[in-house]
Formats: structure tokens, C-alpha cells, sequence
């Protein structure tokens, strides 16, 4: 090699040294994702677990069906609140979040107020997702399956919505909860609990201790444990393939679907425009039940849902 050529080699050699000690040099450690504060949240529709869901700003929802336990024990929730499996809080898969609801477990009476702050479960069949803690309260001991009922509470519900900025936050990945059985006994609630005496859902501002000093005051974030007695009411197991306003249209899709057992029935209790269901049931157990959603989804209903009734 020539002595030009060697510095050449050289000079070039120190530079490629220099410049890949430099990009060492200015590397950054990774960022952390970033977080967002509390934000009101309603979204899009999606799809989990071979079913959609339309989220909507549903202030009334008053609706049965089967709760399991929240996957979520870490992170944020999908309107940036903590997860916390202590605190009373449950994920849904349309309500506007947060959200606060009454939630009573049917087979022992056992009543809780959870603030809704998550989507999930993200499994088909199941209503919502209760925190650990909250199904203790409900008098579920080890159970991950219980059968309740859950009532929106509409005044605090919409002013936790006004309270908040509305974010349209990209989809939470939703982990599918473990399958089980319903287990429940007539529990006592747990040491140092309050028991309070049961009441009919609120019309107006809740107690102090939940809802402030005040009307009007800020729903908390971790509300006040607390438990209501009211009186049982085990119900049956069906599958809703629908609801409509006219008989016509319900018996028009009982034939479609007779050889899944579906049936008409009338409630003399629901709106109007739900007031003919056409549903199958009663069934024996979660498995007979989830078997049958099943079926319906294979045979085309669009929106069958397990309900206890």
C-alpha cells in the first residue's frame, strides 16, 4: 500500500471511529409511554371474541347477566384511571366511561356501587368485569362467575360525564377472562365492612359518603365500601336473540330461529320498543347457555346476549 493510500485509509478508519462513538454518545434512554389524566371516553365499535360491540352514551342502562373478575391488575384503564383490583370499579363494554353503577349479585341480595372505567371483559357472553374486591362484597367468596344485575345511576353518571375532557383514545386491547362456574352463598359481608339497608336504585343525589357533602360534588375516584342487603333474586339462564315493538316482528324471527328453541315472550315491565323478546330458555347452566350463544351466532343473530332472569 502506497503512503498516500495508508493515510487515506487512516483518515477514513478515524472517522467511522469518531462517528460511531458519537451516535453511542447521543443515544437516549427509552421514554416511557405517555399518560393521559381521566378523560371521558365512549369510542368506536370493535370486535372481541367474535362479537361487536357499539359503545353508547347509554345513561339508563338497567340489564342481567353473567360478571366475571377483571384480567386487569396493573396499568391504566381505558379512561387513564390507575387499575386497582382493590377498589370498587368494573370494566363494560358500552357504557360511557366512567360511569357509576349499582351492581347486585342475584343469589345472595348483596348490593355494591362501582365506578365503570374499563372496556371488557371482552368475552362473549359476559355482561361485565367486577374487580376483586367488589365481587368479595357481592358475597362471591373464590367465585370468578356471578349472575347480577347492574343499574346505571343516571344523575352521577351523566355529571361524571360533564365533569371530564372527552378523549377518543385508540382501542385498549382486551384480555379474555378465564371461563367458570356461578358459585355464590348467602355471605356475610366481610370484617369491618358497612352494611347499609337496601333502597331502590337513586333518583337523586347519593349518600354523602359517596357522592360529596353535596349535590353536584365530584364523584371520587375510589368510592367508600359499602354494602347493601336486599332480598335475593336467583333467576333462570336464556339467551336473547332480540327484542321488538310489534308482535309481528318477533314472531316473525321466533320461526326464523325455531330450531335453535327460540320463543316469544311478552314483558309487560320493559319500554315499548323492547316490549316482545324472542329468547331461548330457560337453560340449566353457564355451560348450556354459552353452548346456545353459540349456536345463535353460527345460525346469524347479529346481538344475542345471556341474560338471568
Amino acid at each position: 500500500m502506497r503512503a498516500g493510500d495508508a493515510a487515506r485509509w487512516t483518515a477514513a478508519l478515524l472517522v467511522a471511529t469518531l462517528g460511531l462513538a458519537g451516535c453511542h454518545l447521543i443515544k437516549s434512554p427509552p421514554q416511557p409511554p405517555p399518560t393521559t389524566p381521566p378523560h371521558f371516553v365512549l369510542g368506536g365499535s370493535y370486535q372481541a371474541d367474535g362479537m361487536w360491540f357499539y359503545p353508547r352514551p347509554q345513561f339508563d342502562l338497567d340489564e342481567t347477566g353473567l360478571a366475571v373478575v377483571t384480567t386487569r391488575t396493573s396499568g391504566l384503564t381505558a379512561d387513564g384511571e390507575a387499575a386497582d383490583p382493590t377498589a370498587l370499579a368494573a370494566a363494560h363494554p358500552t357504557l360511557p366511561l366512567p360511569a357509576l353503577a349499582r351492581v347486585t349479585n342475584l343469589d345472595t341480595g348483596l348490593q355494591v356501587l362501582v365506578r365503570v372505567n374499563d372496556r371488557g371483559p371482552g368475552r362473549r357472553g359476559r355482561m361485565m368485569a367486577l374487580t376483586p374486591r367488589a365481587i368479595a362484597l357481592l358475597g362471591g367468596g373464590g367465585a370468578t362467575l356471578l349472575r347480577v344485575r347492574m343499574q346505571v345511576v343516571e344523575p352521577e353518571s351523566r355529571q361524571m360525564a360533564a365533569e371530564l375532557t372527552a378523549v377518543e383514545a385508540p382501542p385498549v386491547p382486551i384480555a379474555a377472562a378465564p371461563p367458570g362456574e356461578v358459585k355464590a352463598e348467602a355471605l356475610a359481608p366481610p370484617p369491618g365492612i358497612r352494611q347499609a339497608a337496601a333502597r331502590p336504585l337513586a333518583t337523586g343525589p347519593l349518600q354523602k359518603s359517596v357522592a360529596a357533602a353535596s349535590a353536584g360534588a365530584p364523584v371520587p375516584l375510589r368510592l367508600p365500601e359499602q354494602v347493601w342487603q336486599g332480598p335475593p333474586h336467583p333467576g333462570a339462564l336464556y339467551v336473547e336473540l332480540a327484542t321488538f315493538s310489534k308482535l309481528a316482528a318477533a314472531e316473525d324471527m321466533r320461526r326464523r330461529f325455531a330450531r335453535l328453541g327460540a320463543q316469544t315472550s311478552t314483558s309487560y315491565e320493559a319500554p315499548r320498543e323492547s316490549a316482545y323478546r324472542v329468547r331461548i330458555g330457560p337453560l340449566p347452566d353457564v355451560a348450556a347457555a354459552d353452548a346456545a350463544l353459540t349456536r345463535a351466532l353460527a345460525a346469524g343473530v347479529a346481538d344475542p346476549r345471556i341474560l338471568v332472569e
